[in-house]
Order: structure tokens, then C-alpha cells, then sequence
């Protein structure tokens, strides 16, 4: 095995006991960025200087018994809408190619906290608007299943980057999928937690009603692990709850017998036949596990809110300078712009009474899953192709969407591939800082399975 494709909890347990050092770790990675980064150009930046510094600080403290835990010395990638004081911050557009902040985003704060090494800033959707990953000013994200089609978006880069092995994992945000989608394209786990359970503070906004910020890896401990690092409460944070967290690695260790609640409407509506087959065998597989199947019914969700908040983030922005906006952006800016004051006051209330209906559900069942997608994903020509938004294309983040509007904890996980070799993802959701649950029961499912053992096979890579 290559040292690039040890887990999280692998490379950490070597790292601790000395036998490989986070300098030779980091090393790696880099080397994997420059080998596969011309083909999947999932990095903008990457911070080599940076990254091998803070791996040999690593090395002097973990040599000196100064362990920090399970991140210490581990290279981690960041969404390239996550500031970074002193490296660029772009969010994949011409309009923000010089920026630097000059503070880091909160969650950076606790990566470098939690001992992690920072090692670049991962290509997305330009503005995060868009689930392809295909509209960046720096380039199309490719799938390192199939560099011809994309990786799913926004977190696009960030997906492609830990599925080929240039990071053991990354944080992304998720406003309307833009974690899970990318998770279920390239064959790896992804997850939302509940609505403020990670801050976004330093993190440039999409929606902020509906952003959230979390963890992309290539297995549930994994995940676990850097949840641990990120999940917290921020004062300077307007969203975060002050809630206690938990110990998500030990919750892994969880055995409930659960009612899990199938959700069909709309979410199993237009299945591709592959994909409404793998998760056929998936819920073969959760009745095998010894729990109860009940069908659910979930409230509908508001509309009205996601566009009139993109459109006041960036209303000074597109009013002087529209042509620094690649085309896909600058049309769904003028689309939200239309948006009326009414209808969104009205949808904001009715977020705010969703989120306090869904917590009924929970009454009758404990943990929620549905398809990840209802498609596979498209070529990247086909995405480039695409310039009138709302677009049929873009039934992918149909089964996502809803669950920001709820703010619930939701992971996509493996669960099979199309004939064609591309991955399928599998989406369980939970109540309000219920992570520990989702990810229980997600390891239980991932360990009763081989899908995600399987790694991309391109001959790129």
C-alpha cells in the first residue's frame, strides 16, 4: 500500500508510534498533487513551502511526546473559499484571483489546533453556485473515476483531491448538496452536520440561511475524526449554538436497534435504474442489520431563500464589475436578482417553521436515508454546455437540497457502482446533533460492505 493511501486513522496511529514521520507523509501528498494535479486540477493553490514547514514542526513535537491527537502531522486540503491568512483565497473566480485574507477562517484556527498540516486550497464552482465543479476561472474539476465527467460541486476539487489520494481529507461546504454530491460522484464519504455545528465564520458565504461547513474522506472514522477537530461552538459565529459536541470517534462503537425511515417522495422519483438498484441492495442490506424499514413523509421546503441571499452577497460586486463573473454565475445572479422582497421574507419564515416541523419526524423513526443523487454524473462538455439555469441537468442535487433547508446532519456514503464504474452514493440523515448516530450508523453499514475499499482505477491515476 502507498503511504497516500493509508486512512486518517492509519497514518495517525503510525505517526504516533514514530515509524513513518509527517515530513515523509506530507511528501507524499505533494508528490501525488504534482503527478495528478495537471489531469484532475483539483488544487488552485497548493501551499508546499507552508505544508512541509508545518510537517517538520509536526515531527519536533510529536518526537517530544507533545501529541496533539489524530490530526497531528496529517496533510488536510480546504475548499478554496476558506480563508487562509497570507494564501489566496479565490472561491474559483477572476472577481477574487488577488485576494488575501488577512485572518484565518475559524475552522482553519482549529485544523491548526488539532496539529493538521494545510496543504492547499482545493478548485470548486466559481462562487460555490453550481453542483459540477466544471464553471471555475481556474478550470473544470475532473472525477478521478472518469476524467471526462465531473466530480459533482460545488466541493468538487475537494472530492476529486482525497478520492485520488493527494490529501487524506478535506473541508468543503455544503449549501443546497455541495459536500454529498461530490462525496457520492467520486466514491467517498461526505458529511453535512447540523446547521451551525461547525462555524463558517471566515468562510465566504453563499446562503447564509442554509451554508454549512464539514468533513470529505475516504472512510466514516475518518470523517469522525475530523469532525472531532472542527465541531464546536463559536461565539463570533451568529449561527453557532452554543450545544456541547461529542465524542464522534467513540460514538462509532454505537449498536441501537433503529427504526429507519425510507424517504420516497420525491427522493426515489426518477431514479437512474442503476442507481435505483444499488440502493435497492442497500436497503437489503440495512433490513439484514437487524433494524426496523418504516416509510416517511417529509415537510416541503421553502424556495424562495437561496437566491435573494447570493444575490445580497455579491449585489455590489456584480453591479460594478458583472464580466469578472464567468457566464453560468452572472445568469443566476440575474435570475436571483428578480427574486421580490415578499416572497423572500415569507420563505425565511417558512425555513424557520420548517426546521422546528422536522424535529416531529424523529418521533416515529431515528435516522432518515434516501438516494445520494437520482443520477449519475454528467461529462464535463455537457456541463460547459449547460448556460440557462434552472436546469433539468441539476436534478442531481434534488435529493440534497432539502436537508439544508432542515440544517440536519446528513452523510453520503459508498454503496455501489454503475456498470460504466462510477460511483453511487447513499444518504443518511439524522435529528439536530444527532451526528453521533449518523455516523454510527454509517460505519456499521460501510463495515458490512467493500465499496468503499475500491479505489479509482483511471490510468491517470
Amino acid at each position: 500500500m502507498q503511504m497516500t493511501e493509508l486512512s486518517i486513522s492509519e497514518a495517525s496511529d503510525l505517526l504516533r508510534q514514530k515509524k513513518i514521520s509527517p515530513v515523509e507523509l506530507t511528501s507524499a501528498c505533494l508528490a501525488r498533487i504534482d503527478q495528478l494535479n495537471p489531469t484532475l486540477n483539483a488544487f488552485i493553490t497548493v501551499t508546499h513551502e507552508s505544508a512541509l514547514a508545518e510537517a517538520r514542526a509536526a515531527e519536533v513535537e510529536i518526537h517530544r511526546g507533545n501529541w496533539r491527537g489524530a490530526l497531528h502531522g496529517i496533510p488536510i486540503g480546504l475548499k478554496d473559499l476558506i480563508d487562509t491568512a497570507g494564501i489566496k483565497t479565490t472561491c474559483g473566480s477572476a472577481l477574487f484571483a488577488d485576494r488575501v485574507p488577512t485572518e484565518d477562517a475559524e475552522v482553519v484556527q482549529r485544523l491548526k489546533r488539532a496539529g493538521a498540516v494545510l496543504i492547499g486550497k482545493q478548485n470548486m464552482q466559481e462562487f460555490a453556485y453550481g453542483g459540477t465543479s466544471a464553471s471555475s476561472h481556474y478550470g473544470s474539476v475532473c472525477n478521478p473515476w472518469d476524467t471526462k465527467r465531473i466530480p459533482g460541486g460545488s466541493s468538487g476539487g475537494s472530492a476529486a483531491a482525497v478520492a485520488a489520494g493527494m490529501c487524506f481529507g478535506a473541508i468543503g461546504s455544503d449549501t443546497g448538496g455541495s459536500i454529498r454530491e461530490p462525496a457520492a460522484f467520486c466514491g467517498i464519504v461526505g458529511l453535512k452536520p447540523t446547521y451551525g455545528r461547525v462555524s463558517t465564520r471566515g468562510v465566504f458565504p453563499l446562503s447564509w440561511s442554509l451554508d454549512h461547513v464539514g468533513p470529505l474522506c475516504r472512510s466514516v472514522l475518518d470523517t469522525a475524526i475530523l469532525l472531532e477537530a472542527i465541531a464546536g461552538y463559536d461565539e463570533f459565529d451568529t449561527t453557532s449554538p452554543d450545544w456541547p459536541t461529542d465524542n464522534y470517534t467513540t460514538a462509532l462503537g454505537a449498536k441501537e436497534t433503529l427504526r429507519i425511515g425510507v424517504v420516497r417522495e420525491p427522493f426515489f422519483e426518477g431514479l437512474d435504474p442503476e442507481i435505483e438498484n444499488a440502493t435497492n441492495i442497500a436497503l437489503k442490506l440495512i433490513g439484514e442489520m437487524g433494524v426496523e424499514i418504516l416509510g416517511v413523509t417529509l415537510p416541503p421546503t421553502p424556495t424562495a431563500v437561496q437566491a435573494p441571499e447570493v444575490y445580497a452577497v455579491h449585489a455590489k460586486y456584480f453591479a460594478s464589475t458583472p464580466e469578472l463573473y464567468r457566464p453560468w454565475m452572472r445568469e443566476r445572479l440575474a435570475q436571483a436578482a428578480e427574486v421580490d422582497t415578499l416572497s423572500y421574507v415569507v420563505g425565511r419564515r417558512e425555513l424557520d417553521q420548517v426546521r422546528r416541523a422536522i424535529n416531529g419526524v424523529f418521533s416515529t423513526v431515528d435516522l432518515l436515508v434516501t438516494p445520494t443523487t437520482p443520477v449519475p454524473p454528467i461529462t464535463i462538455e455537457e456541463a460547459l454546455n449547460m448556460t440557462t439555469p434552472p436546469l433539468p441537468g441539476e436534478l442531481w442535487l434534488r435529493n440534497t437540497r432539502p436537508f439544508n433547508a432542515y440544517g440536519l446532519p446528513t452523510i453520503s456514503i459508498p454503496c455501489g457502482f454503475t456498470q460504466a464504474g462510477l460511483p453511487i452514493g447513499f444518504q443518511i440523515a439524522g435529528p439536530r446533533f444527532g451526528e453521533g448516530r449518523v455516523l454510527a450508523f454509517a460505519h456499521n453499514f460501510e463495515q458490512s460492505t467493500d465499496w468503499h475499499k475500491t479505489k479509482p482505477t483511471h490510468r491517470a491515476l
